[in-house]
């Protein structure tokens, strides 16, 4: 063996054990993430069958050119199953070019539910961020929502947020689950599909139930407004806000839980163009988040949100990087390009985890069931494709935010038309 396949070998085996190591990791918290499904069944039925005294509630959906999705959003808010003396929903026409303002005005001649904000001019689509805390200031009610314009949640999801922040005194937020209504749409959208419900099985209830940890997503949330103005709002600097602001509720002692039974429906990008400018925003923001908040772990008094946040910094900096090397090692020696000899089945165990990632991907999707046999082809051929484009954005997005240090600037989601007789399965 030439010193070159020697350190080859040993790099290819360094890759293989930080793979296993992430993937063991992801393994335990898909299987108490089945722990928190199961024991997410007893929660609802108690929920289900008593009273609770909701407060008083105030919906921010903030809206920049949504004429395409708004009004099914506000109507899905006004069948909410919630006492309509305590909700407003008020939606932020965040510097709208197109007939969102007229749409909304609809509805708020229909239902005094429905507040309409109009973002001042001069400071408009300048980002989520800046519409909710220009919208903050009109907020009277005890707890906020946040919805995002092209969402349609299940009548009693606000409900079951509101009660576990009355039932729990610990709690500053809770966030319930984000399902793809247009799942079906083509193959990005069953990629889409996937992703998300696994993710939110293994990291938002895998990590609840272990370290009591999860994470706000953009969606489908609820929150003390007195928390969040001492907070002073959201962090406008911040692409990915929520997993911003996630951090400094925990830094302020409080908790955030996340049930998996309040439910909403969004629409994902259909076209691989409009999904890679929503993730390279998404991990830019979460680059953001890490560096704003590294030098501080040390210091955290809750160690499992500095472990959590360390966890975060492997995942973009050492996991990714990891497959990204091991892929290319085994393609070149599967191609006897170079010759790895290691004292040990190390390309068995490479091929042993890459089967656990099915493995783990399948479990943590049949919570809601959507597990099928067609799915393990459907996964495979996912991660030989979708997963490792998110090796490509991880890259480009160090290079844009360290490299080249470009401004943040909120990018919105680009929307598309659904059809009419289009229903939530």
């Amino acid at each position: 063996m030439t010193n070159l396949e020697l350190d080859l070998s040993v790099l290819f085996l360094v890759t293989v054990i930080l793979i296993w190591f992430m993937i063991a990791y992801q393994f335990v918290l898909t299987v108490f993430g089945y722990i928190n499904y199961l024991k997410s069944f007893k929660e609802k039925q108690f929920v289900d069958e008593n009273h609770f005294d909701l407060p008083t509630c105030s919906i921010l959906i903030p809206a920049h050119n949504e004429e395409k999705v708004i009004g099914r959003t506000i109507e899905s808010m006004l069948q909410l199953d919630y006492p309509k003396d305590k909700l407003k929903i008020i939606v932020i026409n965040d510097g709208s070019v197109d007939s969102t303002k007229q749409i909304i005005n609809q509805f708020v001649q229909n239902d005094n539910r429905v507040v309409l904000f109009d973002v001042p001019k001069g400071l408009g689509g300048k980002g989520k961020s800046r519409a909710l805390n220009l919208a903050l200031e009109i907020v009277e009610s005890e707890t906020i929502a946040i919805y995002d314009a092209d969402n349609t949640p299940d009548k009693n999801a606000l409900k079951y947020l509101a009660a576990q922040l009355i039932v729990n005194k610990e709690l500053g937020a809770v966030l319930g689950k984000f399902r793809t209504i247009n799942k079906n749409e083509n193959l990005l959208t069953k990629f889409i599909n996937i992703e998300t419900l696994s993710f939110q099985s293994m990291l938002q209830a895998g990590r609840w139930q272990i370290h009591n940890i999860a994470t706000l997503p953009g969606t489908n949330f609820i929150m003390w407004t007195d928390l969040i103005r001492k907070l002073n709002g959201w962090d406008e600097e911040a692409l990915t806000e929520d997993s911003e602001l996630s951090i400094r509720i925990y830094q302020e002692g409080y908790k955030i839980k996340y049930i998996p039974y309040s439910v909403t429906y969004e629409q994902e990008p259909q076209e691989w163009k409009v999904w890679i400018k929503q993730r390279l925003r998404w991990v830019r923001g979460n680059h953001y988040v890490i560096s704003k908040f590294f030098k501080q772990i040390p210091h955290f008094k809750n160690k499992r949100l500095a472990f959590d946040l360390l966890y975060n910094l492997a995942l973009y900096y050492i996991f990714f990087f990891a497959i990204l090397i091991s892929d290319f090692l085994f393609i070149i020696s599967a191609m006897d390009l170079v010759r790895m000899s290691l004292p040990g089945p190390y390309t068995i165990v490479w091929v042993m985890a890459f089967i656990l990632f099915i493995f783990e991907i399948i479990v943590s999707i049949s919570y809601d069931e959507e597990d099928s046999f067609g799915k393990i082809w459907l996964i495979v051929l996912m991660y030989f494709s979708y997963c490792q484009l998110w090796i490509y954005l991880v890259i480009k997005s160090f290079y844009i935010e360290y490299i080249k240090k470009e401004k943040h600037v909120w990018d919105k989601t680009v929307r598309f038309d659904l059809a009419p007789e289009k229903k939530i399965e």
